[in-house]
């Protein structure tokens, strides 16, 4: 099974030159947060158990190793002053460990070193995101479930709490403790100064301060809801194509523009399945009345100047082409669009 990580993504954008006090600490706290808060490996809880064994499978994988660290031990020791054979399986969680805080001793390069534990951390909080997810999307049906078995009641026959709403808090705290556990992992990231941000299952290049605040925060707790998946993909790839200067990320910020559009449409009703691109879907917004006329112009200026370009083949023209500046504005544009759009549905 092929696993999108950190370290593959940005393997030729230079991060980390040196490897020094900063970073170890970095480590141990990132380390700390999952294994502590976010999914604490337990030989008595299953589902943690197959969550760090799916982990360890898929980076080790990943990075080309048969497992992240050895998986038994077997050597010659001493008991009651005497040899001992001792062997045995170390657990999941160890074998992790092992190998996450192992010394840095320079074989590899820092960078390298560090990317792959980076790499680690992201596929840990998109595993267990995923797992909230489907918690969240089963959160009906557990619900009312829980309302057919016995309601507690007080010596007086007074209903004390529906089992429902136990089960409801029981969610909003599993929800709360994930994101809470995301704004330290991002805070401890600004604090080493290593200007990376995790969001919605991956770990990306962050913006200014000012940026991620005000638009690249709440555009990425936007479009975390199912049903704005292909937005949060395109957008992504915008930002990875950008940070490691690849080819056409305003293309993948526009498109994320567009499906948004497409969505709101289809949702109010509006697609009547006549259209022939984004100019008319934003027609739809526009007639009526979701978006304002110089807002659709607007709109569409983005698809006619910058989006059509790039989908075309140039044939024997010049390979249309955007600096890094006007990069930078369609993303920014496109994500401020975005934030815009869902906020009025």
């Amino acid at each position: 099974m092929l696993t999108d990580i950190f370290s593959n993504r940005y393997k030729n954008t230079p991060l980390w030159r040196t490897f020094t006090t900063v970073e170890q600490t970095l480590l141990v706290q990132m380390y700390r947060i999952f294994a502590e808060q976010v999914c604490p490996f337990d030989e008595h809880t299953d589902q943690n158990k197959r969550l760090w064994a799916d982990l360890q499978s898929r980076i080790s994988m990943e990075l080309g190793r048969e497992s992240l660290s050895p998986l038994t031990y077997n050597y010659m020791g001493q008991w009651n002053g005497q040899p001992h054979h001792y062997y045995g399986k170390w657990t999941i969680g160890q074998v992790c460990k092992t190998w996450f805080l192992e010394e840095f001793d320079g074989a590899i390069s820092a960078d390298v070193f560090l990317k792959q534990r980076v790499s680690f951390i992201e596929v840990a909080f998109r595993l267990v995101e995923e797992r909230i997810s489907i918690i969240n999307s089963n959160l009906p049906a557990a619900m009312k479930a829980a309302d057919q078995t016995v309601v507690r009641k007080n010596i007086r026959g007074i209903v004390l709490q529906k089992p429902s709403e136990r089960v409801k808090a029981d969610n909003e705290a599993i929800n709360r403790n994930f994101y809470n556990a995301v704004e330290e992992l991002n805070a401890r990231f600004r604090q080493a100064q290593c200007n990376l941000n995790y969001h919605n299952g991956f770990i990306q290049i962050a913006g200014d301060d000012r940026l991620e605040s005000e638009i690249e925060t709440p555009f990425w707790q936007l479009v975390s809801a199912p049903k704005w998946k292909n937005v949060d993909t395109d957008m992504k790839e915008a930002f990875d194509r950008r940070d490691n200067d690849d080819r056409d990320p305003a293309f993948y910020a526009a498109r994320a523009l567009e499906s948004a559009i497409k969505i709101i449409s289809g949702d109010r009703g509006w697609t009547h399945g006549k259209e022939k691109g984004a100019h008319n879907y934003i027609d739809n917004l526009s007639s009526n009345g979701f978006v304002s006329s110089w807002e659709a112009n607007a709109l569409k200026h983005i698809f006619t100047t910058v989006r059509n370009p790039l989908s075309h083949g140039p044939g024997s023209a010049e390979m249309p082409t955007l600096s890094r500046h006007q990069t930078e504005w369609v993303i920014d544009n496109s994500l401020s669009w975005i934030k815009r759009l869902i906020r009025a549905t």
